[in-house]
C-alpha cells in the first residue's frame, strides 16, 4: 500500500540543537530512494508502506546511536485506495484552487 507520511523525529536528553540528528535521518532517507521533501518541522516521505516504515525505524536506531537516549516522533500518515496521488499532486491541487479562486 502507498502512503504519504509527514514525520518528526524528536531527540529527548540531547541537546539544545538538533539540526546533526535530522541531517543524519536525511542521510538515511536518501540513501532508501523514496520520495523526500524535507521542511521546517520535519520530513514528507512517499512510498510502499512497509519501505517508508523501514526508514523511520532506521531513523530511530542512527539516532539512538548517536547518543540520544529517548526520541519522541509525530507521524501523520494518508493513505488512498480510490486512486494514486504523489506529493507533488496533493501540491499542485491546492495551487491550482489558489490560482482559480
Amino acid at each position: 500500500m502507498k502512503v504519504i507520511v509527514d514525520f518528526c523525529v524528536i531527540p529527548i536528553g540531547a541537546g539544545v540543537s538538533l539540526s546533526a540528528y535530522v541531517a543524519a535521518c536525511e542521510k538515511v532517507l536518501q540513501a532508501t530512494g523514496l520520495k523526500i521533501a524535507l521542511h521546517a518541522n520535519g520530513t514528507n516521505v512517499e512510498g510502499e508502506w512497509d519501505e517508508v516504515f523501514a526508514a523511520i525505524k532506521r531513523c530511530h536506531e542512527i539516532v539512538h546511536q548517536m547518543g540520544a537516549p529517548r526520541i519522541s516522533t509525530i507521524v501523520h500518515l494518508g493513505t488512498r485506495t480510490d486512486r494514486e496521488q504523489s506529493m507533488e499532486d496533493k501540491l499542485a491541487s491546492v495551487r491550482g484552487k489558489m490560482q482559480a479562486g
